[in-house]
């Protein structure tokens, strides 16, 4: 372990490393604050009128109507289906109604269909009640819209992003003080801070005031550049030009989430171009520390299979018409299936944990049925047996397991260092650029919670997942509110895979599970990694329904019918 030096001992060491941790505490709390606290207010959309008179706010995009108590507009008739009908809020404003295989059917305009545009103050005949779809009303929504936005948003967003631009500058002070070459830190550390602001007054441009998981993104891609600095400093433009294409990957996929039609078109074409990835890496990859998931061109390498999870969540989305109409998962499962096997095939098998995560949460959004989940988690778990019976890689993973230290110059090797430079930097750490962790293979990405903790410490290392689990809490919070399930079913999908991915390459660093070689969303060094948890933000972001909040959701038109 290298011996202290002066930087370590002077008070201004010993200041900032006491100060990153707290900026980064207060940094939280703001960003929980504008994301966990605010109040969760339901848009109104339109009415529907029961026979009786009475009035049923219609609150989603999507809308389940029927007998069961659990539907989004619950209707009482002796000949009302559990589920009988969908009520669907189209891109241009209209609304279209469908028969969810019930048994009486529905009538609109006097003929039975299986679905329909309806017009407000159209008749919709649903077995034997009768309901009619009015407008909410210009004034009812001025009203609403103005009490939507004394909701709560962004608690003083101007403050909170200088407060995110103090840790990034007393973060690259401290990378600076211990670094040889200061000029590409200052260049890349500088550059970050000018592409947050200048997104930040984007926002502002068209009026949309929500900014904080950009923020959480932001404060983890500041973390990962003081990694790079100090592990591959020569790598360090690189990684700060892959967070600015993901930033723009970011936009890209938010866009397409605007618009339900977009969303369809784009599953088909996400579902081929995932599997094309996957079998592109198959024909051309090279083995990289037992895994054959690198394609090289030109002198440059990335993971498509990293790029494949951005399209895996987007063949998981699924409309509210098509969940209640078929009931089976048979395609998501072949799918799930051929892309598993490819990850096996290339002997990824962190990625396929992670894919394999990925698929159960979306199987149980769009199916409900919790047997059939447990079903085929225990075939899954019966897969991995074989694995690890018939292939020598994932044996050796699983031999050191919870036996690290009877293999400490073997399969232990980089779980056993990390675990000593994890206790070596105790809470506040030895100062970034200080640690001895770095000299380690994958030091920067396998081990990269160990190796923040060596340098910055054990409680700055704690923070750092502990933004990922806002994220993970914010989506659990928003999802129920959101205006479809495209956008619920794609955000839980999204975040299971960012959190999978960081309790893997936390657990796996010290020994409570086996290492996987799964990298820490946005701080692992690695184009690939970060252009998929950018690309994954986009859902998240589309679930924020608040106010003028998220670029993602578009806004209400006054105009429709």
């Amino acid at each position: 372990m290298p011996v202290l030096d002066s930087y370590q001992l002077t008070a201004a060491g010993a200041v900032m490393r006491l100060l990153l941790p707290i900026l980064a505490v207060v940094l939280l709390v703001r960003l929980g604050h504008s994301l966990l606290f605010h109040r969760n207010l339901k848009e109104v959309w339109a009415w529907l009128i029961l026979p009786d008179g009475k009035r049923l706010a219609i609150t989603h995009w999507e809308n389940t109507l029927g007998s069961r108590k659990s539907c989004d507009l619950c209707l009482k008739g002796e000949k009302i289906s559990p589920v009988h009908a969908v009520l669907t809020r189209m891109d241009d404003g209209t609304w279209v109604v469908t028969d969810a295989d019930s048994k009486k059917g529905i009538v609109v305009g006097g003929k039975k269909v299986q679905s329909a545009t309806v017009k407000y103050g159209q008749n919709i005949t649903l077995g034997d009640v009768k309901v009619k779809l009015e407008p909410f009303g210009e004034k009812q929504q001025e009203k609403q819209t103005r009490f939507r936005q004394k909701e709560g948003g962004p608690l003083r967003p101007f403050v909170t992003i200088f407060t995110l631009t103090a840790f990034q500058i007393c973060l690259m002070t401290a990378s600076l003080a211990s670094a040889e070459e200061k000029l590409p830190i200052f260049l890349c550390a500088m550059a970050l801070v000018v592409g947050e602001w200048g997104l930040f007054f984007l926002y502002r441009i068209f009026h949309r005031k929500g900014f904080e998981v950009e923020s959480v993104a932001f404060f983890l891609c500041s973390v990962g550049q003081c990694v790079v600095a100090s592990s591959a400093p020569n790598e360090l433009y690189k990684q700060t030009a892959t967070i600015f294409l993901g930033v723009g990957l970011f936009l890209l996929v938010g866009w397409m989430l605007r618009n339900q039609k977009r969303i369809r078109w784009m599953r088909p074409v996400a579902a081929v171009g995932g599997l094309a990835l996957l079998i592109f890496t198959l024909l051309f990859a090279k083995e990289v520390n037992g895994a054959r998931n690198w394609v090289f061109l030109g002198g440059m390498s990335f993971q498509p299979s990293e790029l494949a999870k951005i399209c895996f969540v987007f063949v998981g989305t699924a409309s509210l018409d098509t969940l209640v109409t078929r009931k089976n998962l048979l395609f998501f499962v072949i799918y799930t299936g051929a892309v598993c096997l490819c990850l096996a095939l290339l002997s990824d098998f962190g990625t396929a944990l992670v894919f394999f995560v990925c698929f159960l949460v979306i199987a149980f959004l769009r199916s409900g049925n919790f047997a059939a989940v447990t079903l085929t988690t225990a075939a899954a778990a019966f897969g991995g047996m074989l694995a690890t019976r018939f292939l020598p890689y994932i044996t050796r993973r699983f031999e050191s397991w919870r036996h690290v230290w009877e293999h400490a110059l073997t399969g232990g090797y980089q779980q056993t260092r990390s675990m000593m430079c994890i206790a070596s930097g105790g809470l506040l750490g030895l100062g970034a650029g200080q640690g001895w962790l770095k000299y380690v293979a994958a030091a920067d990405t396998d081990l990269v919670f160990a190796f923040v903790s060596e340098e910055l410490g054990l409680i700055f290392a704690t923070l750092m997942v502990l933004y990922v689990v806002l994220l993970g809490v914010y989506v659990v919070r928003s999802a129920p509110l959101s205006r479809g399930c495209f956008q619920s079913i794609g955000a839980c999908a999204a975040v299971s895979i960012l959190l999978t991915q960081t309790i893997l390459n936390v657990f796996g660093t010290v020994d409570l599970l086996p290492l996987t070689g799964v990298t820490f969303p946005f701080v692992s060094n690695g184009g690939s990694s970060m252009l998929s948890a950018w690309g994954l933000l986009a859902f998240l972001k589309a679930v924020d329904t608040r106010q003028n909040a998220s670029f993602t959701v578009p806004r209400a038109r006054r105009d429709d019918p």
